[in-house]
């Protein structure tokens, strides 16, 4: 045994190994103690022999003996694995070179120094004037600016380009983010390939720079449609006699109007022409005087048909001449517009040929109505109809300014009609 621990000693080559050899040369020191002192038996001062010292002696002698060799065998498996892994090929006799290649450095081995450490730190860290390949360029992960999830396009505005300027042509963020998918859509675009141009275009056409804001909140997806789809429509316009400063301002005023296809937009057209029996040029005057009723529903404006022609009582040719002075009957509150036709005729006492006559009359609010006529019925100055003296008439009754009106119409002073107001 005592043999088999010295080539072990011998043949150590690493810290930790040389660390086990030299735990096991211990045990074995100790068990030859051991072993030494269970041949001597122990005596006392009476000259007898200590059987239970003898016997714990060597039943602690046997232990350490087993303890022993389970290290040697571990130690010796351990070095049975690195033989065949191929890292030691020498043998065990060659006690003499094995000793000798334990105190000599290996022929590859460096020393590591300071400036080796130094040397690493530098190639871990490359210069940034270090050319490198495109391949290496993709690999590299760049945090992005932007904040990965948000409530509100406020978070975005400093990182991204195109918020940025769209804030600089007046657009209304607060109003975009309200509607599903717009936030994240403008967040995609790139200013310089997807806004830029269709500004331009917006600019080509005759709208002035002042209303890109304005444009853009309402319908941000202009900025997603094809130039060759917008160009389309603005011939189609064209073509139908609609100038182009006309085109640039019904486009300015119905932001929506070029998110139509052509089709769209001449059965639109034919839809009012055939539904108030127009000429051409009624329906392009008609249409560019309110260009939102190419972009709306035509539902609501077929209720208003119905409703002044069934409930309101006018003839389909009054209701013609209604429409060309007031395009917005068309589109207007049923509601509200009921409210106002009951009091000018049921209260007023207006015909309908003088409501006819003076279309304007519908489209003023109803409390205006309300406060005017009763002053002046307060006055007794309430005539409407033409053929009578002290005649008022409707047109100027609605569009005059409050103190016109009491001037020229009540023959009073606004104070008067501002202390009517409060008893009302």
């Amino acid at each position: 045994m005592a043999s088999i621990c010295a080539q072990l000693c011998l043949r150590g080559t690493g810290p930790l190994y040389s660390k086990t050899v030299s735990n096991t040369w211990q045990y074995y020191t100790q068990v030859q103690q051991w072993m030494k002192l269970t041949r001597v038996p122990t005596k006392v001062s009476n000259g007898l022999s200590i059987r239970e010292n003898h016997t714990a002696l060597a039943r602690l002698s046997w232990k350490q003996q087993i303890c022993f060799y389970s290290d040697s065998t571990a130690t010796t498996q351990h070095l049975t694995t690195e033989a065949k892994e191929g890292n030691y090929t020498e043998e065990l006799s060659r006690t003499d070179v094995a000793r000798k290649t334990q105190l000599l450095p290996t022929r590859d081995a460096v020393p590591v120094t300071e400036h080796h450490i130094l040397d690493l730190d530098a190639v871990a860290q490359p210069s940034a004037l270090e050319e490198i390949s495109d391949e290496e360029a993709v690999s590299i992960s760049v945090p992005s600016g932007i904040p990965p999830a948000s409530t509100t396009l406020r978070d975005y505005v400093d990182k991204s380009e195109t918020l940025g300027k769209l804030v600089q042509l007046g657009v209304n963020l607060w109003k975009l983010e309200q509607r599903p998918n717009v936030g994240s859509m403008l967040l995609r675009l790139n200013f310089n390939a997807d806004v830029a141009p269709r500004l331009l275009f917006l600019k080509d056409i005759g709208i002035e720079d002042s209303r890109f804001g304005y444009i853009i909140s309402h319908n941000p997806f202009i900025l997603t449609e094809s130039l060759e789809n917008l160009q389309s429509r603005v011939n189609y316009l064209k073509s139908k006699k609609f100038s182009s400063e006309t085109v640039a301002s019904m486009v300015s005023r119905a932001p929506y109007l070029l998110n139509f296809s052509v089709k769209r937009l001449d059965n639109r057209l034919g839809f009012y022409q055939q539904q108030l029996n127009l000429s051409v040029n009624n329906t392009r005057d008609i249409v560019a005087r309110l260009p939102r009723l190419l972009c709306g529903s035509l539902e609501p404006v077929k209720e208003n048909l119905k409703m002044c022609e069934i409930e309101l009582g006018f003839k389909r040719n009054e209701i013609q001449h209604i429409v060309l002075a007031v395009p917005k009957v068309l589109t207007a509150n049923k509601r509200k517009l009921t409210e106002i036709f009951d009091f000018i005729h049921n209260t007023m006492k207006v015909p309908h040929h003088l409501i006819t006559r003076f279309p304007q009359v519908l489209n003023s609010k109803y409390l205006r109505l309300r406060e005017r006529h009763l002053f002046l019925e307060y006055l007794g100055k309430a005539q409407y109809d033409p053929t009578l003296p002290s005649y008022i008439s409707l047109d100027r009754f609605v569009s005059l300014p409050d103190e016109t009106f009491c001037t020229e119409l009540a023959l009073a002073t606004l104070e008067d009609f501002y202390l009517f107001q409060k008893t009302l």
